[in-house]
């Protein structure tokens, strides 16, 4: 019993181990409330709010009725919502621009940082790489609205890539009016915005190399390309896989902003996304129906959640890289 007790005593309760832990920590703690309180507040709070999802939800009105416990539940068992979704005549009209934008972007936007980092580290002059550096990262700083505006205007009926278009034997046309143009486009806009941002990780990935691999391949006589293929791109792999996986994870996220700036009346029909229909729904002319836009919104982070599920799988089976 007496050793028992020794033994008791020198192990500490989980609270003096805790605070413990604080006391040598104090500072990082201290540092982290901010974000602590940022994610409480702004990130799970609000998930309080998706049970208006499975209601026919009402504000409040004069006599104080309604509200998110106020309002009924929705029909079929609280799921009406996403039943009213699945049989809405614009619903195979989004989901399908949503997955073809997001496939164009993964398919083009995704490599584009991975060929500009390759490109980017094969210049050995620093002061010329730190130049190009500086000008592809410029576009990700400038407003969204702004830069929506410099492609409405470069691409008008007189814009100056309408000009370029028509000196290499294209039509002289409005191309922001143009179904057929809008997809190449947003895809090409957005990996002018975000090819020399998104490059950094990969950059930084490449610095990561240990030099002597390459110096031991010259010595053995490969050339640059098999230098690629067996060192850099190995190098690289766990790095590109992980952010793969993301991208296929938000293949239904594509973002509002550029959509609804971007989109008129002639290109709705092939630019309308889940993002931009579930904002029209919730802030657009008319009644605003947030329950219905949460039920799409939640049917939207579902969908994602499988397909991060299936392609972090995939890639664990196929390369043992993954991200959980």
């Amino acid at each position: 019993m007496n050793e028992q007790s020794i033994t008791l005593k020198k192990k500490p309760n989980l609270g003096r181990r805790i605070g413990d832990e604080i006391k040598r920590n104090f500072v990082l703690y201290l540092m982290a409330i901010p974000v602590i309180v940022y994610f409480v507040v702004f990130v799970y709070l609000p998930m309080y709010g998706l049970i208006i999802a499975f209601k026919d939800y009402r504000p409040f009105n004069r006599m104080g009725q309604g509200g998110i416990w106020g309002s009924p539940w929705a029909d079929y068992y609280g799921f009406g919502n996403f039943v009213k979704f699945f049989q809405s005549p614009l619903f195979w009209s989004v989901i399908k621009n949503t997955i073809y934008i997001s496939l164009l972007g993964t398919c083009f936007s995704f490599p584009a940082p991975i060929i500009f980092a390759l490109m980017l580290n094969e210049i050995k002059n620093l002061k010329y790489k730190k130049i190009i550096q500086t000008i592809t990262y410029l576009p990700h700083f400038i407003s969204m609205v702004v830069i929506c505006s410099m492609i409405i205007r470069f691409f008008q009926t007189e814009g100056i890539l309408t000009k370029l278009i028509t000196l290499l034997g294209g039509e002289k046309q409005n191309y922001m009016i143009n179904e057929d143009a809008y997809r190449p486009i947003f895809v090409g806009s957005g990996i002018w915005q975000g090819v020399g941002w998104g490059s950094i990780i990969y950059i930084s990935a490449l610095s990561s190399i240990d030099q002597e691999l390459y110096e031991a391949a010259v010595i053995d006589g490969a050339g640059k390309w098999k230098q690629l293929v067996h060192i850099t791109i190995p190098g690289i792999l766990s790095t590109i896989v992980i952010l793969l996986i993301m991208n296929i994870g938000s293949i239904l996220s594509v973002g509002y902003e550029k959509t609804i700036l971007l989109q008129n009346d002639k290109t709705a029909s092939v630019a309308r996304v889940i993002s931009s229909y579930t904002y029209d729904l919730s802030f657009g002319e008319g009644n605003s129906d947030f329950a219905y836009s949460s039920a799409i919104g939640i049917f939207q982070s579902v969908v994602n959640i499988i397909f991060l599920t299936i392609a972090n799988t995939i890639s664990k089976k196929v390369t043992d890289s993954g991200l959980f």
